[in-house]
């Protein structure tokens, strides 16, 4: 395993070289080397991070069934195999903190040089866009805005992709070995890699649905709001500006969409708090008829094996 793993990494190396030289030649800008070689940082240390939680899901599979035998036949394991055990998870999670802390320091950075682009680029056109409602904040807050977002969306996504890869084969492998039935369908095939995925397609949808007018009404937010900023911009310069009636009207408009949001985020979070804490019970459902089954202890199927199966699923489904 340990030389599979090795090898990975110089195959990911060879790839990311590849690909960083093929858009040497093709392309040349200011920003391309935050652009190439910090895109490539952050796929390398995500995927770092996704192979610690990988370790540190086995550890819990092993200290589970360490707890099991301390229950089972007490005093079979030593003091130094207990609090070894213990030790290498601090190991495991110095060392997931450690990159953890400094991947989301260089992804600050590189999400503000992503702004930084972006402004250059619309501050450049300026005279071409200055004639346009609300341009200034276009340039200003959007830009940062959308950097925002970038920093938790977009490495959020990448996070995932790289988690459902690492986690998939590992809940198929023990979907397979130990799980041979589920609830309702009874036995099938990977019951819980289909579970789980299904699980997630329901909960996607449900949100979608409920969240529906959510963007739309976001939208109209950052219009009344910048309304009313505009108002109050002019009201310092021109005194005929930002008089009472003009602002109690612009701010009636910013309740109103306000009270609009409050509305739809409470059905909203609703279905997304009833959907999260429905969700933990789901993986032990799943596993009921194993966990009911006579032939469990037979199978191998331990507390250790249950932990990691459901620390996996878990991974999956988010």
């Amino acid at each position: 395993e340990s030389a599979a793993t090795f090898w990975l990494y110089q195959y990911q190396a060879i790839c990311y070289g590849a690909f960083i030289a093929c858009w040497h030649l093709a392309s040349s800008h200011k920003w391309l080397k935050w652009s190439l070689y910090g895109s490539a940082f952050i796929i390398f240390f995500t995927w770092f991070q996704v192979q610690l939680d990988v370790m540190l899901n086995e550890w819990f599979g092993g200290f589970y069934n360490m707890v099991q035998s301390l229950f089972s036949k007490p005093g079979t394991i030593t003091s130094e195999e207990y609090y070894g055990r213990l030790f290498t998870f601090f190991s495991i999670a110095g060392v997931y903190v450690i990159i953890a802390t400094l991947g989301r320091f260089f992804i600050q950075h590189y999400n503000f040089r992503w702004r930084n682009a972006m402004t250059d680029y619309y501050a450049g056109r300026w005279e071409k866009v200055r004639h346009i409602e609300g341009a200034s904040q276009r340039i200003q807050d959007d830009t940062m805005r959308f950097a925002d977002i970038m920093e938790g969306l977009g490495t959020g996504l990448l996070d995932s992709v790289m988690t459902l890869i690492a986690f998939l084969p590992i809940l198929w492998v023990l979907s397979a070995k130990y799980i041979h039935a589920i609830p309702v369908f009874g036995p099938i095939a990977h019951g819980l890699v289909i579970v789980a995925v299904c699980w997630s397609i329901i909960g996607t949808l449900l949100l979608a649905l409920t969240g529906y007018y959510l963007p739309r009404i976001k939208f109209f937010n950052q219009r009344v709001e910048h309304a009313y900023r505009k108002e109050l911009v002019w009201g310092e310069e021109d005194r005929a500006r930002a008089q009472p009636k003009a602002l109690a009207e612009l701010f009636a408009d910013i309740r109103k969409n306000y009270f609009r949001m409050f509305f739809h985020y409470t059905y909203f979070n609703l279905a997304k708090i009833s959907y999260l804490q429905a969700g933990v019970l789901v993986p032990y459902i799943a596993l009921a008829p194993t966990l009911l089954s006579k032939e469990m202890i037979l199978a191998g199927f331990t507390l250790g094996v249950m932990q990691q199966i459901v620390r996996a699923f878990g991974r999956v489904e988010s």
